[in-house]
């Protein structure tokens, strides 16, 4: 299942390596917009939740929900090709 994940950091990129490295932790995982992932992952929304919020500081936000058809957007071919694959 592919899992959105976007987020709002109030604190500098640099403070949040962890965040990431957990993110790219999955069995796959696309990044093309600057605060928005998209993971492949066995987990639910709640899992994800608990594992991201040890990285996160005060006032900063973060949604995590399912992600599933209908969809569409601008987004680079390799983004796409990714979905494609990973939503099979």
């Amino acid at each position: 299942m592919i899992l959105l994940v976007t987020y709002d950091l109030k604190g500098p990129s640099t403070e949040y390596t962890q965040l990431y490295e957990y993110l790219k932790s999955h069995d796959g995982w696309s990044h093309y917009l600057a605060s928005t992932w998209l993971i492949d992952t066995e987990k639910t929304p709640d899992e994800i939740i608990d594992g991201i919020r040890p990285f996160f500081q005060k006032g900063d936000r973060a949604l995590v929900v399912r992600f599933d058809r209908p969809y569409q957007g601008w987004l680079p071919d390799k983004a796409w090709d990714w979905i494609h694959k990973h939503k099979e």
